[in-house]
């Protein structure tokens, strides 16, 4: 018996943040098992260039993600628009760049059902990251740290019983 497969137009992912240890891949990676769409909009920061730089953690999981994408686009003939963000932000030079049924941009005209739509990742917004990199970069680090503090405080409740 076939899984029931929820069947959309248009899915748009963002922040995944492939190589970094609080990513939620194998979420990710069942939601995108059991939908079938038209248009893949990989909205930004899909892998995290800062953290693997910074001796980030590539697992099976984050793999199985760029598996399950490759197979949408070959086999299920989906349409994928990675659009970069800034902490994918190596990407940058080699923009645009368009290989058959995947696109890698900056940024994307959305034609819905209802009108066009502009898509684009957030940090274009955020003169932080555009204009103080090390500042960005500071702030990305205070992120982890937290983080990592929750996943310490999430092992803590699920010792005494409590749920995630």
């Amino acid at each position: 018996m076939e899984k029931k497969r929820l069947r959309v137009r248009t899915v748009i992912i963002s922040d995944v943040h492939l190589g970094t240890p609080d990513c939620k891949a194998r979420e990710v990676n069942h939601f995108l098992r059991v939908v079938r769409c038209e248009k893949l909009i990989l909205n930004g920061d899909i892998i995290d260039a800062w953290q693997l730089t910074r001796a980030g953690q590539w697992t099976k999981a984050h793999t199985r993600f760029i598996r399950i994408v490759l197979k949408k686009l070959e086999k299920r003939d989906t349409e994928v628009i990675y659009l970069r963000g800034n902490h994918d932000d190596i990407l940058a030079s080699f923009l645009p760049l368009d290989f058959e049924n995947l696109r890698i941009v900056e940024d994307h005209i959305h034609e819905g059902l209802r009108g066009r739509y502009l898509v684009l990742h957030g940090d274009v917004f955020d003169t932080v990251t555009k204009n103080f990199v090390f500042l960005a970069h500071l702030g990305d680090w205070g992120y982890r740290m937290l983080l990592h503090l929750n996943r310490i405080y999430n092992h803590w409740r699920a010792w005494r019983g409590k749920e995630y």
